[in-house]
């Protein structure tokens, strides 16, 4: 727990440098391209309207809950997918593929998946203004569960740094890991309640509290009912649910961050 705790600090203490970080790595992967970082925002829009056409319109599925077009719904659950699932992706590689520059730097290696995490909220919160911008279009206005929003923001954060130091160190071991990651990735896009409501659909209902289990369903689906004025966390199941999102965060981070106290002393060794 102490080095959870000192891992954790590192990430306040050097919040500038992360941020900074950020904004270099952004500009330099769409430094040769002629649109730059356009292309953060098209990607994301360009998957949605496809996933649209396919499901929305194609297998003309019907409103996910009473009073919500699926546009809308859809949008606000694939804004977090999409930034949790580059991001997850991007953490689990950034020591491996930066650990060379961070040991000529006087900076901790543990900021490495931080620096992921920031750089791809831009394109989030661009695409989080859109489906508000569908929401108005489709006369979805604020209300009092829309602040339930920030608590969700945190877990989805807190969530990607306890993945990603985990993944970032396990890469760093085994090679193979972050192929294996992608794979659990795409089956976790069907798993988490992104394109269609599982509580709407002919699964049994054993199925359905199994699926609930998910910690990306726990965000997702808790960012949309803050939304739509659906629910509040305090009430079953999501309180139930609260318990065991936390509880896996911290036995990830937990974990995460004593592989990566232990091993990182010899990250530039092992690469």
């Amino acid at each position: 727990m102490h080095t959870m705790f000192q891992i954790i600090s590192e990430q306040f203490s050097n919040y500038k440098i992360i941020r900074r970080m950020a904004k270099f790595d952004d500009k330099a992967t769409y430094q040769s391209h002629y649109l730059g970082l356009a292309w953060e925002f098209l990607n994301p829009l360009i998957q949605i309207g496809i996933y649209y056409l396919v499901f929305g319109v194609a297998l003309k599925r019907g409103d996910p809950l009473p009073g919500v077009p699926y546009l809308p719904w859809m949008v606000l659950g694939i804004t977090p997918w999409l930034y949790m699932s580059k991001t997850v992706l991007d953490a689990s590689k950034s020591v491996y593929q930066q650990v060379g520059l961070v040991s000529k730097m006087k900076f901790p290696v543990s900021v490495l998946p931080s620096i992921k995490i920031s750089g791809n909220l831009a394109s989030f919160w661009t695409m989080f203004v859109f489906a508000l911008f569908l929401m108005f279009c489709n006369h979805m206005v604020p209300s009092i569960s829309w602040i339930q929003f920030i608590y969700y923001f945190i877990c989805m954060i807190a969530l990607m740094y306890a993945l990603g130091i985990f993944n970032s160190t396990v890469t760093v071991l085994i090679r193979d890991w972050h192929i294996t990651l992608q794979s659990i990735m795409r089956m976790l896009f069907y798993m988490s309640g992104v394109l269609f409501n599982f509580t709407t659909s002919n699964f049994p209902t054993l199925l359905i509290r199994v699926l609930e289990l998910n910690p990306f369903y726990y965000v997702i689906n808790g960012m949309r009912e803050s939304m739509l004025n659906k629910g509040w966390v305090w009430q079953e199941p999501n309180l139930t649910l609260t318990v065991v999102f936390w509880m896996f965060v911290l036995i990830v981070m937990v974990v995460g961050t004593f592989l990566h106290n232990k091993f990182r002393a010899n990250f530039v060794d092992l690469i």
